[in-house]
């Protein structure tokens, strides 16, 4: 599917025809918003703008190079969207091309902050000159949102450190929701560090316009970014110290464990070992009498409750 976005008068409308596209001035052109676009879509689009448009894969490579470049008069800019998904986060490709004035976004699905971004700029016409400063919208609300997700997480870290001091349900499933927090405080700390890097090339971008307002604008976005890797990073450390205090306790529990059977195996050694000298096949005291038993039940007792005693006295428990 394609959107287009384009200034009609004092009016910004929107249309989804191709050929409505084509009979529409570029100047007049805000923004083209793709949506999973087919092949067809994606030529005439790199016609309209006499540029060509990134394949999905190279939205999705990861190296600086391929993140942010300049080409033929065109800025081409690839990040992720955030959204939390259960327990885990997604992080979804977005692809930017701006070019005489011109955004075009190229996504795999749909993304609710750029379908309210299209209906306020039907709505306030006059706060949308041009495709440059969409993006720079685009981008401060992707901020807003990905700080939200900065702040759910902190609250789930609150929640399990307040588990930890109540001793409550501590065991290997709680670690492993604590590595799960771990991935995603990671995953926005990344996401946070694209944006970062993407914002500071384009401030750098001989062919963005020096409006001083737009830089100033990206400018608070930076440092907003910044506020927000500085908090993520100091929650990343929460984790971490919570994950080893997680992991001390299982160790103490899995100690106390191991002292009782401990304790447990010497108690009844002292049977074990009577129970077994009987048990052989030799001549051995009290063998033919017939209340042996009792007497041999009698001192292995004894025997356990002089142990107990030791250890209750020695832990000065008696």
């Amino acid at each position: 599917m394609v959107k287009i976005l384009y200034r009609s008068g004092a009016e910004i409308l929107s249309t989804q025809t191709e050929a409505e596209l084509a009979a529409i001035s570029r100047e007049n052109v805000l923004w083209i918003d793709m949506l999973q676009p087919t092949g067809e879509q994606k030529r005439f689009v790199e016609q309209y703008l006499g540029t060509e448009i990134q394949s999905r894969a190279e939205a999705e490579e990861i190296e600086s190079s391929s993140r942010f470049f300049e080409e033929g008069g065109a800025i081409f800019a690839n990040t992720n969207f955030l959204s939390p998904a259960d327990d885990e986060m997604l992080m979804d490709a977005v692809s930017f091309i701006l070019v005489n004035g011109v955004l075009t976004t190229i996504r795999e699905i749909p993304l609710r902050s750029l379908n309210t971004l299209q209906l306020k700029m039907q709505a306030l016409p006059g706060e949308y000159p041009d495709g440059n400063t969409v993006f720079v919208d685009i981008m401060d609300r992707r901020v807003d949102l990905d700080a939200d997700i900065v702040e759910l997480i902190s609250k789930d870290v609150t929640r399990y450190s307040r588990r930890i001091n109540q001793d409550e349900d501590i065991n290997e499933d709680f670690l492993l929701d604590i590595n799960q927090l771990q991935q995603n405080a990671m995953n926005v700390r990344a996401n946070m560090v694209d944006k970062q890097r993407l914002i500071s090339n384009l401030l750098k971008s001989k062919i963005f316009p020096k409006d001083a307002e737009l830089r100033e604008r990206l400018g608070i976005i930076l440092q907003d970014i910044a506020s927000l890797v500085n908090h993520i990073s100091f929650t990343f450390e929460r984790l971490e110290y919570m994950q080893e205090t997680v992991i001390g306790i299982i160790n103490l529990d899995q100690n106390r464990i191991m002292k009782v059977f401990t304790f447990v195996s010497i108690l009844l050694m002292p049977a074990t070992l009577v129970a077994s000298f009987y048990g052989m096949n030799v001549r051995l005291p009290l063998a033919r009498w017939e209340w042996a038993w009792l007497v041999i039940i009698a001192i292995m007792v004894l025997l356990m409750a002089a142990m107990i005693w030791y250890f209750f006295k020695r832990k000065k428990m008696l």
